[in-house]
C-alpha cells in the first residue's frame, strides 16, 4: 500500500498513536489508530516505538514516521503516565536532547554515554558545512587571539623527557 504520512500524534486515553496519512492511489486523508498495549510509566520509550514501528500491521504506514518521532511521542505518554503536565513533559525531553557542556560525561553509565554521543553527532551532522552548501569554502586557517600567555604543565615537561 502506497501512503504518504501527514501528521502523527499521540492519544492519551485509551492510549493510542494516531497517524493522518493519504492513500496515493485514492487520493484519500485517511486516519490510523494504533493502539498502545502493555506501556506503562516505567517502559522504555525507545524500545517500544522501535516494536511499533516494526509491527507488520503498522509497518507500512509508520515507513515515514522517524524513530525518533515515534519516541518522543512514548515520551509523551509516559509523561502523562506519571502525573506530569505537557509543559513539565515538554521541559523533561528537551532537557534530554540537549547536551550540558559543564556535565561530566566520565561519570555517565554506558546507556546515558551512548544516547549523549548520539545527541553529539546528531549535532555535528546538523551544523556541518558540505561542499555543496552555499557557504563553503576549503581549507580555512583562523588565527586564535592570545590574551594571556601559555601555560605548560609539569606532567608534559616530564614525559618529554622520558622519550
Amino acid at each position: 500500500m502506497m501512503c504518504t504520512a501527514k501528521k502523527c500524534g499521540i492519544r492519551f486515553q485509551p492510549p493510542a498513536i494516531i497517524l493522518i496519512y493519504e492513500n496515493e492511489i485514492k487520493g484519500k486523508r485517511r486516519q490510523r489508530i494504533m493502539p498502545i498495549r502493555h506501556f506503562s510509566k516505567f517502559s522504555d520509550c525507545t524500545r517500544a516505538a522501535e516494536q511499533l514501528k516494526n509491527n507488520p500491521r503498522h509497518k507500512s504506514y509508520l515507513e515515514q514516521v522517524s524513530l525518533k518521532q515515534l519516541g518522543k511521542l512514548f515520551s509523551f505518554l509516559r509523561g502523562y503516565l506519571q502525573g506530569q503536565s505537557l509543559e513539565e513533559t515538554m521541559k523533561q525531553i528537551e532537557q534530554e536532547a540537549t547536551i550540558d557542556p559543564e556535565e561530566d560525561l566520565n561519570k555517565l553509565d554506558d546507556k546515558e554515554l551512548a544516547k549523549r554521543k548520539r545527541i553529539m553527532d546528531e549535532l555535528f551532522e546538523k551544523n556541518q558545512k558540505k561542499k555543496d552548501d552555499p557557504g563553503f569554502v576549503y581549507d580555512i586557517e583562523v588565527e586564535f587571539p592570545q590574551d594571556e600567555q601559555v601555560q605548560s604543565c609539569s606532567w608534559d615537561a616530564e614525559s618529554a623527557d622520558e622519550f
